[in-house]
């Protein structure tokens, strides 16, 4: 047990720091554009952000359908008493990739061609719309490196090499950083500004992780050479079998992100910049939690592939666990310093007074998504992804919709409110089909 959670630290701790890079950007570009004169900045940034993630993160599937193949291929390979990964672990980077390359050109002239459109219904004034558009096509232009990053990045969580997506990360993140103090402050760009400097830094990352992985994959061949072989419809079905149903959970999460971001709109460009400002804290905590999401999707993954049962067990309950004891961590840090950290993050008298004002809802949001997102780590490794689809519909359409109607007097705070009763119903509807597969696999041990 204490060997199992040793190996938990070790593989949560780079992805951690990992995922913390991502909403760590968004807090640069926040505080930048926060710093700024006009709101219209930071709006514009608002809209676009959600709207690129939703065209490039619906595709998120990439990342972890890639973990689940990897690790459950890790696993297997085990079982052969091979020192080196076997050839099916090479063969899921391979197909994995030519899928994200397949999927990226149609994806872009689609983004490109209903952008406009996207970004107005939506809503937010004129002038946040105009700067938002030029935001997001520059953006897009990035579209094959974020695939890329996607499974390159899932295929080394599923091996369990955590590290690299780190390294990968904190390099392509601090080269963002740094592109955004040069391109706004110093060459007196905006929302324009900060959307080159995030371009440059994913084809940075997508090249980065390219060589990391191809010199994995050389090193393990006795030739050294990397060979290409066009996949057949029997290696390429796992993995869109899997993908197809993290696409329409995905598409659903950030539907309810896009939904979220338009009530917002609605009440006026102040709520939505304050909602901007905490939307990043939130990505700040939900990526904090997935280290250990991440960390139980290669445990449970690999420890399915080698059919070793007892250690599936433990890793559910660690992982579990470490993320409950993070998730208390980080609500007594918002509870005693939320209101110093808004204040970095903008010097705006107004915006800051009202998010303020909303601080609250976000000092017990390490807890409330805590589970979701430890299940979904562990709904991933069992290469469980339509019964995350499901639990992710019944959670939009059941919960969190209803509960956004009902509340509409309550204006902002009832539209968090009804973000809340949607992250916690999410870890409700999961539970049953966690349970089942549990004792599922409970029982195939016992035959064992």
């Amino acid at each position: 047990m204490l060997q199992l959670q040793k190996r938990i630290l070790q593989l949560a701790w780079p992805i951690m720091l990992s995922n913390i890079t991502v909403p760590l950007l968004g807090l640069v570009d926040t505080a930048v554009l926060g710093h700024l004169p006009e709101v219209t900045f930071l709006g514009a940034v608002a809209l676009g952000g959600q709207v690129v993630t939703l065209l490039l993160w619906s595709f998120g599937f990439l990342r972890m359908g890639t973990t689940a193949l990897s690790a459950h291929a890790t696993g297997a390979s085990q079982l052969d008493g091979e020192g080196r990964p076997a050839s099916s672990i090479e063969k899921v980077l391979q197909n994995a990739l030519l899928m994200a390359l397949l999927i990226s050109l149609p994806l872009m002239v689609f983004a490109f061609l209903t952008l406009e459109h996207i970004i107005a219904l939506i809503g937010g004034s004129d002038a946040i719309q105009v700067l938002a558009v030029e935001y997001t096509r520059i953006r897009l232009g990035a579209t094959p490196a974020v695939l890329i990053q996607y499974v390159i990045i899932g295929w080394f969580i599923g091996r369990g090499e955590t590290k690299v997506p780190l390294l990968l990360l904190i390099a392509s993140n601090s080269l963002n950083a740094l592109l955004d103090i040069i391109l706004v402050y110093g060459y007196g760009l905006t929302s324009d500004g900060v959307a080159w400097a995030t371009l440059c830094a994913d084809y940075f990352a997508a090249s980065l992780g390219l060589f990391w992985a191809y010199r994995t994959v050389t090193l393990g061949q006795k030739d050294n050479k990397l060979s290409f072989n066009w996949p057949s419809w029997q290696e390429l079905k796992p993995l869109i079998n899997i993908n197809h149903q993290l696409f329409i959970r995905t598409l659903c999460l950030l539907s309810v992100f896009i939904f979220f971001t338009a009530q917002g709109a609605q009440q006026g460009d102040l709520v939505l910049a304050v909602n901007a400002i905490m939307l990043t804290l939130l990505l700040l905590i939900s990526n904090a939690l997935d280290g250990f999401a991440h960390a139980a999707e290669s445990l449970v993954g690999q420890s399915l592939g080698a059919k070793n049962y007892r250690q599936l067990r433990q890793s559910i309950w660690l992982t579990g666990t470490n993320a409950l004891i993070i998730a208390l961590i980080m609500v007594a840090g918002f509870a005693w310093l939320g209101d110093d950290l808004l204040g970095l993050l903008t010097n705006q008298q107004d915006v800051l007074a009202v998010a303020i004002e909303y601080s609250p809802w976000l000092i017990w949001l390490p807890l409330i998504g805590c589970s979701s997102y430890w299940l979904d780590g562990i709904f991933i490794g069992m290469q469980a992804s339509a019964q995350m689809r499901n639990s992710m519909l019944l959670a939009a359409l059941l919960v969190f919709l209803p509960v956004w109607f009902l509340t509409q007097g309550l204006a902002n705070h009832g539209l968090w409110l009804a973000f809340y009763s949607f992250l916690l119903a999410r870890s409700f509807f999961m539970l049953p089909a966690f349970l089942t597969i549990l004792n599922k696999h409970q029982i195939i041990a016992e035959k064992n």
